[in-house]
């Protein structure tokens, strides 16, 4: 983790889970007392997005970047300017969570000055019970669309393959083998398998990329 560049973009497919990841990631190197910006680029999902627990996520040591429209009834898709502050100052440890399809990662497009080789990240967070991305060349399509629109290059898969709160070991053994083939198949590694923190002690020490163990930040107790 302390090895990934500055500035992260997340992005995947809507529902693969790159939220609850990108939350997860800028809390972790808040806790090892990293200064951590998280900017919420989705301006396409309405549901589940990073800005909706600015409160928690702040007192964690987060600062969060969201939308130019400070009212929670209102879902504009407005950018706030500050978008661009862990972008330009290096002194944060930048998570970008991007808009999950295509068309989403056309917003990140307007900020390809900053995606300069060797100074950024950006994890394709696959999920391989999403049917868009269930198979191989489904996935690699998919990924590469979201190159060709936000002009910048994977360096990295997260295989974030999962039933929620009921999320198997198989069901990460699963998203494995489909994440081994895609970097097979595109040449980039698998960087994370992120998993909620009771799967995780369960899992082989052998598997390709680093374990992460997450809290489901963005899931109620009420939730399933």
């Amino acid at each position: 983790m302390l090895k990934d560049k500055r500035l992260r973009f997340i992005i995947g497919h809507y529902g693969s889970g790159k939220t609850e990841f990108s939350i997860n990631y800028a809390v972790k190197l808040a806790e090892i007392g990293k200064k951590v910006a998280l900017a919420d680029l989705d301006v396409v999902n309405l549901y589940f997005r990073s800005r909706e627990k600015r409160e928690l996520l702040e007192k964690l040591g987060v600062k969060v970047i969201a939308s130019s429209i400070d009212a929670s009834a209102v879902d504009i898709p407005a950018i706030s300017a500050e978008i661009v502050t862990p972008m330009q100052d290096t002194s944060y440890e930048g998570v970008i969570d991007v808009g999950g399809d295509p068309a989403g990662a056309r917003t990140l497009g307007r900020y390809n000055e900053y995606f300069v080789e060797g100074k950024y990240d950006m994890f394709f967070v696959l999920n391989a019970n999403r049917p868009e991305t269930q198979t191989v060349d489904k996935a690699i399509e998919y990924l590469r669309k979201i190159e060709d629109t936000a002009r910048a290059k994977v360096t990295g898969i997260v295989n974030n393959t999962h039933m929620l709160k009921s999320t198997t070991v198989e069901d990460v053994l699963k998203g494995q083998s489909l994440a081994k083939k895609v970097s097979e198949r595109t040449n980039i590694p698998i960087k994370y398998i992120s998993v909620i923190e009771d799967v995780a002690k369960e899992l082989p020490d052998d598997l390709e990329g680093e374990i992460f163990p997450m809290t489901l930040y963005m899931r109620e107790d009420w939730m399933i």
